[in-house]
């Protein structure tokens, strides 16, 4: 009953393709490539192929989402990060905390790029920074907080960010936005469910009731005390997940005609609470699992 094969999405409409190739052809024209990630998944959020496509060039990796996440999982994830030799720095894009901080990072990150370039005699050329990242990991308001005004396409869905977006921040810095993009294949059924619990991929793709279920084993292991302050009840440690759905639906009253507990409102609940912080700072992934 609680089988991950149901989980296991292929994701890869044509648009992605076009823009893998937008990115491959600009890559060369950058200074640097800033990645964006879920701050609470930033292994799954993360797009193997970015490795190939940015090699040889500066990297910052921006953990987005902060707000959401469990503190002390993302100073680990900061703390691996580092050791790779990236350029690291944390932020909420949608309420800005944490922004202001990336103009400083990316000129750290360039000086000797700067110098270069004045010891060419290009005093003030403006360093160019690819922003890449998966659909919905907030990237567009990301690049509206940094340039202070509403200079990239956002939008819910894959894709909404199209053609090639030059963005001025300041004389100094511009930036280019691309098109989110996944990639072809998963490397694991948990890839897809963590995207989908995020809300990167959409969880209308997928049974929600599975996807419920699942993450309810995930909280019961690692943040058991959210369910027992948000739904009032203990997790049985017996239970598989539909049972806790079935719990925490009982506790919330969703019941329907006969006394049975609405299993897909009580999914849907959790979901979306989820999304909306009400469950607390949780992180879903950690560096050393």
């Amino acid at each position: 009953m609680d089988s991950r094969e149901s989980l296991n999405i292929q994701w890869y409409p044509g648009h992605m393709t076009k823009a893998r190739r937008m990115i491959e052809e600009n890559i060369r024209q950058v200074d640097a490539v800033c990645e964006l990630l879920d701050a609470r998944i930033p292994r799954a959020s993360r797009n193997p192929d970015i490795d190939a496509l940015a090699a040889g060039k500066p990297r910052l990796v921006i953990l987005n989402r902060a707000d959401l996440a469990d503190p002390a999982v993302t100073a680990r994830w900061k703390k691996q990060f580092a050791a790779q030799g990236l350029a690291v720095l944390e932020c909420d894009a949608k309420s800005g905390r944490g922004v202001a901080g990336f103009a400083p990072a990316v000129r750290a990150l360039l000086e000797e790029k700067r110098k270069e370039y004045e010891a060419k005699g290009q005093v003030g050329r403006a360093l160019r920074v690819m922003v890449l990242g998966i659909p919905n990991v907030g990237k567009s308001t990301f690049i509206n907080r940094v340039a202070g005004r509403k200079a990239a396409l956002a939008g819910d869905r894959p894709g909404v960010t199209r053609g090639r977006q030059w963005i001025r921040v300041d004389a100094g810095l511009e930036l280019l936005d691309t098109p989110g993009i996944l990639w072809p294949k998963f490397e694991s059924p948990e890839v897809g469910e963590l995207l989908a619990i995020t809300n990167a991929v959409k969880a209308e793709i997928l049974d929600r009731e599975t996807l419920g279920a699942h993450f309810m084993l995930r909280l019961r292991k690692h943040y058991p005390d959210a369910l027992t302050e948000r739904y009032k009840f203990t997790p049985d440690p017996e239970a598989n997940g539909f049972e806790l759905l079935e719990q925490a639906g009982r506790r919330r009253g969703f019941l329907v005609s006969g006394g049975e507990v609405d299993i897909e409102r009580m999914a849907i609940t959790l979901l979306n609470e989820y999304h909306e912080g009400k469950l607390g700072r949780l992180s879903l992934e950690a560096p050393d699992e």
